[in-house]
């Protein structure tokens, strides 16, 4: 089976007038709404993982570092936290930290919702994937070197097939997103482009 995997498409990282805008995000959106159509369309389950942040949490900080600790973005409530339109999952189930009945996870759409930028500090995150169970992980978002690799490299650690979409993903620094996806591939990533994707979807 294979599985979508959405990366934090928030308005906060997506648009320009976002709180923790990743430059050039925008000019992903239409093959980022191309997957999920396709993916809809295909009966293809959807994943995304999304920051739900609150002002006490660690990762917040008047004072940055820009590595552990970032700016106020994608406060619990605000516009910011929302998905984008174009990514907006019909009926999610919502996954947070606190501790779920197996049969929760059920159904087509998942939300993970998380307080760090890697999904994995969800604890939820692995009885989701082991529930699953793919054979493959069609990932895309933002961004690309800071939560795309913390996923990208948790589901490799737990051995499982990834594909990137590089056309629906941007990164913060050119320097570091050539860093993670030269190391992904050496791992067996496998990098393309939404049009393949969608092709092998309707296939």
């Amino acid at each position: 089976m294979r599985i979508l995997w959405d990366v934090d498409t928030q308005v906060d990282f997506m648009l320009p007038h976002g709180k923790l805008y990743v430059p050039g995000a925008e000019e992903t959106v239409s093959a980022m709404q191309q997957l999920v159509e396709a993916a809809r369309a295909a009966g293809v389950v959807h994943v995304a993982s999304a920051d739900d942040h609150e002002l006490t949490d660690s990762e917040i900080s008047e004072q940055p570092d820009f590595s552990t600790t970032y700016p106020r973005h994608c406060l619990r409530g605000t516009r910011g936290a929302r998905k984008i339109p174009e990514t907006e999952q019909a009926d999610p189930v919502p996954i947070t930290l606190e501790s779920l009945p197996e049969r929760y996870l059920s159904g087509r759409e998942f939300l993970l919702l998380k307080k760090s930028f890697d999904v994995f500090t969800n604890p939820n995150t692995d009885r989701l994937l082991e529930h699953l169970d793919p054979d493959e992980i069609v990932v895309f978002g933002v961004a690309t070197d800071v939560c795309d690799d913390a996923a990208i490299r948790g589901f490799l650690e737990r051995g499982r097939r990834v594909v990137f979409v590089e056309d629906a993903a941007r990164g913060l620094d050119e320097g570091r997103v050539t860093a993670c996806t030269s190391a992904w591939r050496e791992a067996g990533v496998e990098l393309t482009t939404a049009a393949r994707v969608i092709s092998g979807l309707s296939g």
